[in-house]
């Protein structure tokens, strides 16, 4: 006789107050689930359905939001409704690292919350995924698509994606040698001691003016180049499905040049990507955190995205 020893599970919800104004076009659905990754972490999930095709016919995009964001907040909010509009199915899901939990999480674990969307996605009847990360989600789906070789995995969207984050933290987010080491001397002694879930005596350098609260495993594993994980150069260059990159002109967290180093690394002469594509949306608006969520720009991304999967077939 077996015994299972761990599982992945779904369940149909009823909206959740933090839904907030998520609503489906005509000819669509929504549906929201709750699902328990393979360590029993709750993964929090809406799915935006098209009435007019079964599961199995459907392009399902599975999208992981930025950092300490959700699937409530653009750009999935209105990805979500424009391209089951559109007649592909999307999936988005809440990580570990949503909202409070922001820079709390280790950043190997949240390919479980991955992994239990695509698995869901195979129970409900899709037969083709699409990952789709949005700023910190884009390492997250690169580690997920290099690691992962499932047939059904069929090509990887990247939406104000970061270049090497760990590099990026030291350089431009933090800009302080003194200030940095004492960063990773608290979170190896933290690490030592047993404590890498707990924050940091210290604040780290953000995206803006703030700081932010920081765990050691987090740091660890997503902002010290020694021993990080967190570096989409290194991954996408794993990634054998074809990638697309869009950058809003206006966004004010990635700079223009990071798009430049996934696409160096991706056509590299070792690498193992299908094809990459780059688009640049135009915006005339100034560079601003509300550029990075393509403010103003939301009909030509979802446009450039299902231009893009048509012509894959997808």
């Amino acid at each position: 006789m077996s015994t299972i020893a761990a599982a992945i599970a779904y369940a149909d919800v009823p909206r959740p107050p933090a839904a907030g104004s998520l609503d489906a076009a005509a000819g669509t659905r929504l549906q929201f689930l709750a699902i328990d990754a393979i360590d029993g972490s709750r993964v929090d999930a809406v799915l935006w359905q098209p009435e007019a095709t079964a599961p199995a016919d459907t392009t399902l995009v599975l999208q992981v939001h930025g950092s300490g964001s959700n699937y409530a907040k653009p750009p999935n909010d209105f990805l979500g409704a424009r391209l089951a509009a559109a007649g592909r199915a999307v999936l988005a899901i809440n990580t570990r690292q949503h909202d409070e939990r922001v820079a709390t999480d280790n950043f190997y674990d949240v390919a479980r919350d991955i992994d239990a969307a695509v698995r869901t996605a195979r129970g409900l009847g899709y037969r083709r995924v699409v990952l789709q990360g949005h700023s910190l989600g884009t390492i997250q789906v690169l580690y997920y698509a290099a690691t992962h070789w499932d047939a059904d995995l069929r090509a990887v969207s990247l939406l104000g994606p970061v270049g090497n984050l760990p590099w990026k933290t030291r350089a431009i987010l933090v800009q302080d040698e003194a200030a940095f080491k004492a960063l990773t001397e608290a979170a190896m002694a933290a690490l030592r001691q047993g404590r890498d879930a707990d924050l940091l005596p210290m604040t780290m350098g953000w995206f803006t003016d703030a700081k932010m609260p920081v765990t050691a495993r987090h740091f660890l594993t997503y902002r010290w180049e020694q021993v990080s994980g967190a570096d989409s150069t290194y991954w996408i260059r794993r990634v054998r499905q074809p990638v697309l990159i869009v950058r809003d002109a206006s966004d004010g967290v990635i700079q223009p040049f990071e798009p430049f180093m996934l696409l160096g690394a991706a056509n590299d002469a070792a690498s193992l990507v299908e094809s990459s594509d780059y688009v640049l949306l135009p915006n005339e608006a100034k560079r601003s955190l509300a550029g990075h969520s393509f403010a103003g720009n939301e009909a030509p991304l979802a446009a450039a995205i299902g231009d893009w999967l048509a012509k894959r077939g997808l």
